[in-house]
């Protein structure tokens, strides 16, 4: 299958892992990557140097095009950001963020650079600075989504813009990837499917209960890290919606996000004292951490707070990555020839 993306990224299919904490890791990139797709690496945990390591571990596991994510909002970012130019990683995905200085600077070297956007707006100004391409990412999405489904929000930006989009949020299967193509994207991106895959970090007993839960069972709230993001219903997660958070615990809770993320503290209290509205977002964001660790890596579903997307209900086995994209490919194929009927 050919698209704008495909041949954008040199691709062989519009399949694409999105940068998950924790998930995402060379193993699983280059898993993708190999199976034809676009592998993304998280770089949100890593140091600048795991961040380094990471990026010449993919190198030994693939020869095909991978891509890193950076979240610029959050502390050390610019600092992994450095190091993917300094690597000249072949696709960078920034969020959260001015992303003009990295795209100027991929272009340099031949790199592509992918944005990631919730609104027409910023998918305006995404395209305005030069980006390649969006990753358009729908409210049923893990994480971070935005207001709207993915079904008005895909064609909604894929008419104001000229760049290609690839869509999240929603999207586990090729039923999926057929309906992206048809609102106006050229590649999918599904974070949740590929999670769930043997070729995947996430814990077992988390994997499993993706299996075992329906659509229903998620929780989006802006109480996880500080900005709106999908989750599994959880014991814990269900208490995260009621949690409370005053200005002292915030900055107490800021503190640990500099610790996690092995940064400075002085760096992050300097940030608040610039802009203040930073201080709840960076205290969620330093109490979320362990939490999350705690589900993705531990299994700890009592205690911990695992990111999912809706498509959890689509999710019934734990096939390889390879497995995944074969069937993807095939399902789509099959209800595209399915679909002509309708045009007799």
């Amino acid at each position: 299958m050919k698209t704008r993306i495909t041949e954008l990224l040199a691709i062989e299919h519009p399949l694409i892992l999105p940068g998950m904490s924790w998930i995402s890791t060379p193993q699983l990139v280059a898993a993708v990557s190999n199976a034809g797709g676009l592998g993304i690496l998280a770089s949100g945990p890593l140091t600048p140097d795991e961040t380094r390591n990471a990026i010449r571990e993919i190198r030994q596991l693939t020869d095909k095009p991978f891509g890193i994510g950076v979240t610029l909002l959050m502390p050390g970012a610019k600092e992994n950001a450095e190091v993917a130019l300094d690597e000249q990683v072949p696709v960078i995905n920034f969020s959260l963020g001015k992303g003009d200085w990295l795209v100027k600077r991929a272009h340099e070297y031949g790199g592509k650079v992918i944005a990631t956007v919730v609104t027409e707006k910023h998918a305006l100004s995404a395209q305005a600075i030069g980006a390649d391409a969006l990753l358009v990412t729908g409210h049923e999405a893990a994480a971070h989504g935005g207001d709207v489904t993915s079904l008005v929000l895909v064609p909604a930006i894929a008419a104001k813009v000229d760049i290609p989009l690839i869509a999240t949020g929603g999207f586990a299967d090729g039923r999926g990837l057929l309906a992206a193509l048809a609102l106006g994207a050229e590649a999918i991106a599904m974070g949740s499917r590929f999670a769930t895959t043997q070729d995947s970090p996430l814990n077992e007993t988390t994997k499993q209960a993706v299996v075992s839960k329906t659509e229903q069972d998620t929780i989006y709230s802006k109480n996880f890290d500080g900005i709106p993001a999908r989750v599994m219903k959880t014991p814990r997660s269900v208490k995260e919606t009621r949690r409370p958070m005053n200005f002292i615990l915030a900055c107490i809770e800021a503190t640990k996000a500099a610790r996690m993320v092995k940064q400075p503290i002085w760096k992050v209290l300097l940030g608040m004292l610039a802009m203040m509205d930073k201080v709840k977002l960076l205290a969620y964001f330093g109490a979320s951490v362990p939490r999350l660790k705690a589900a993705t890596i531990d299994g700890d579903l009592d205690n911990g707070v695992q990111f999912v997307g809706q498509t959890q209900g689509l999710i019934d086995d734990l096939p390889t990555v390879q497995q995944v994209v074969d069937r993807v490919l095939q399902q789509a194929h099959e209800g595209h020839q399915a679909q002509a009927r309708f045009w007799q």
